[in-house]
């Protein structure tokens, strides 16, 4: 869960490479992109403060980020809890 309006994303990657992260809400629609571009190789995190792209907080409810990355992604669930 996502609680007290914060959350961190942590990944890794093998090799510097371009990554791009993304959170989504319930209908596929996108919210706010956290990461579009180089990544160094390791482990990296990142932390979304639960507000959209123009800055507005997003209402309770289940999120989805995706991680694109050397040609591969993962799809993982939040839900946020204010």
């Amino acid at each position: 869960p996502l609680t007290g309006g914060a959350t961190r994303i942590g990944f890794a990657v093998p090799r510097t490479t371009d990554v791009t992260l993304r959170v989504f809400d319930v209908t596929g629609r996108l919210v706010k992109t956290l990461v579009n571009g180089p990544v160094e190789a390791g482990a990296h995190a990142v932390d979304w403060d639960a507000r959209n792209g123009e800055g507005r907080s997003v209402a309770n409810g289940v999120y989805f980020y995706r991680l694109q990355a050397a040609g591969e992604f993962a799809t993982r669930k939040m839900t946020l809890i204010r």
